[in-house]
């Protein structure tokens, strides 16, 4: 099956989005019980923690935490916005930095100005592009970022898109005062997926399309451990309450390059491995022997994967014992999650 398909469907009675190219599943999402990230809450500051360089919050649904900030008290009333999914037993992480994010357009209320996406270069487009977000947000004093799903796009609809977002934002930027309450719910896999997965591409909305297109047996092979590499390598990816590991294997290869190969098999195959799986957090990969030389090729090969991976990640680097560390958003939920 040739070409790019997105599956809208439900899995055990979940929200779930899959995207398929060339009949491989490249991309999952999978509604979760906790709030999704980009949920706004009206919150209260409850007590800092000085060793962590945060503080607690109480929202509408349970405790938060916000790291660095100054200038809070505790009782005082704050908008916060839901970072990511929180680890098991732990609070909500949040951000004071709001950003309202659609398919175009992205409003940022604490970055002033009008920006297009660098991925954008075609200057007769910048130019298009630009004059609509001029008209626009004439007077605003919200930033905007233009994305680069823009390029080609109507008009008509990019301008729509512009003005929900700075409605929302209007609306919720002067709404900050009350009772505890959640002011935006974040998107839903359905949603994100009309948001983040811009190329053309077939659109399945059937009951059991999950079934009849195979994803349910590339997610019952996510759940093991073992991922295959190109030329007969192995990954072995095992999440523990502390961290994820992943353990690179040769296989059968006993070649003098078998490791570097592995290892850049590894670079290449990585981030689709995490994303599926939901898996974020520090992770902690010890790779396949190597000549300390061909370690910035490695890092080169795997900072172009998360590139376009588009889940934010930190190459946190080196460790003394030779191990290479990532420390990754928690931006979906894990797969064990679902089905443990």
């Amino acid at each position: 099956m040739k070409g790019r398909t997105i599956i809208l469907d439900h899995l055990n009675g979940r929200e779930t989005a899959a995207l398929l190219v060339d009949g491989r599943l490249e991309d999952l999402l999978i509604a979760s019980d906790a709030p999704a990230p980009g949920t706004i809450y009206r919150a209260r500051a409850d007590r800092p923690v000085k060793g962590q360089g945060g503080v607690f919050l109480t929202t509408s649904d349970g405790p938060a935490f916000l790291r660095q900030v100054k200038g809070l008290a505790p009782g005082d009333h704050l908008l916060v916005q839901v970072s990511g999914y929180a680890e098991s037993g732990k609070a909500l992480p949040v951000t004071q930095k709001l950003l309202f994010k659609s398919r175009y357009a992205i409003v940022t209320p604490d970055a002033p100005g009008l920006n297009v996406s660098r991925a954008i270069r075609d200057e007769d487009e910048r130019v298009r592009l630009l004059e609509i977000a001029h008209e626009i947000m004439a007077g605003a004093t919200h930033g905007l970022i233009l994305r680069s799903s823009c390029a080609g796009a109507d008009g008509d609809a990019i301008a729509e898109d512009i003005t929900d977002m700075k409605s929302l934002a209007d609306q919720v930027l002067g709404d900050g005062s009350g009772a505890l309450e959640m002011l935006v719910e974040g998107d839903g896999p359905h949603a994100l997926a009309w948001r983040e997965w811009t190329d053309p591409a077939e659109i399945v909305t059937d009951a059991g399309a999950l079934e009849t297109h195979d994803v349910m047996d590339a997610i019952a092979a996510a759940q093991k451990p073992r991922e295959p590499l190109s030329g007969g390598a192995v990954l072995f990816i095992e999440p523990t309450r502390a961290l994820v590991a992943v353990d690179v294997n040769t296989g059968s290869d006993m070649s003098p390059a078998a490791g570097l190969k592995a290892n850049m098999a590894c670079a290449r195959a990585l981030p689709r491995a995490l994303r599926i799986r939901g898996l974020g957090g520090q992770i902690t990969i010890d790779l396949a022997p190597m000549p300390k030389k061909e370690r910035r090729a490695f890092e080169n090969a795997l900072r172009a994967a998360l590139r376009i991976d588009g889940e934010e990640t930190v190459l946190a680097g080196w460790t003394p014992l030779g191990h290479y560390e990532l420390q990754r958003k928690r931006g979906r939920i894990p797969l064990n999650e679902v089905f443990g």
